[in-house]
């Protein structure tokens, strides 16, 4: 696969909306670049003994990812549910019941900025390079050959009495999920819903914000 054909690849049945931004599944992204180039890698690049830049009291991350050959590096502020940046020390936040939280520049806030960064790298290279310019087609308008399967979007209004911060959390998770069941690792996703140790309620939002497919997925690998 050339850079030409990265640029037509359409991501669109492998993206979510989050708070008017377009993410790009990381598994799935990665998945085609191994597909495109078998020798492709990423490294997360490090400042000193962090994996991120401080930048004016919050965190930025760098990761280089190298295609056909060639490196190309971006960068990501590590951000919370609002696509602000985190203050390195954290800030408390009051949810629409009045009750307060902690949002903290955590390793998990990292980690997923960093496997966004590495997404964002990729595009660098062609792979949903269209998305970060604001287009809903690829080059051309081309389609793949063959589309996605048909889902059921997620149901509304189910766990809003959990915190802000919970809800946060378990949608990057039910992210994470999608990612592994797309790259046909359901087991893997599974073990990773498991390791939370999820209450019953928390179980319930997560399992809707999960489309009918990976649900499907993970019923059959759960046997």
């Amino acid at each position: 696969m050339s850079i030409e054909k990265l640029l037509q690849t359409n991501v669109n049945g492998h993206t979510e909306k989050k708070n008017n931004l377009t993410y790009l599944s990381w598994a799935w992204a990665w998945a085609e670049a191994l597909k495109a180039d078998p020798a492709a890698s990423y490294k997360v690049e490090m400042f000193g003994d962090k994996c991120y830049m401080e930048i004016n009291g919050t965190a930025m991350v760098w990761v280089t990812v190298t295609l056909f050959g060639k490196p190309m590096t971006c960068q990501l502020p590590v951000m919370d549910g609002a696509n602000k940046s985190i203050p390195l020390k954290g800030y408390t936040a009051t949810n629409k019941y009045g009750k307060e939280y902690r949002v903290e520049c955590d390793s998990f806030a990292v980690n997923t900025a960093i496997m966004r960064c590495m997404t964002k790298a990729l595009s660098l290279h062609g792979l949903g390079l269209y998305i970060y310019a604001g287009e809903d087609l690829p080059e051309e308008g081309d389609v793949p050959k063959k589309g996605p399967a048909p889902v059921i979007s997620p149901r509304g209004g189910i766990g809003d009495d959990l915190p802000a911060e919970v809800k946060e959390f378990l949608q990057e998770l039910a992210s994470s999920v999608t990612g592994l069941v797309e790259v046909g690792q359901a087991v893997d996703a599974l073990a990773m819903i498991d390791e939370q140790q999820l209450e019953a309620d928390q179980k319930v939002y997560l399992s809707n914000q999960l489309n009918s497919t990976v649900r499907s997925a993970l019923k059959n690998a759960k046997g």
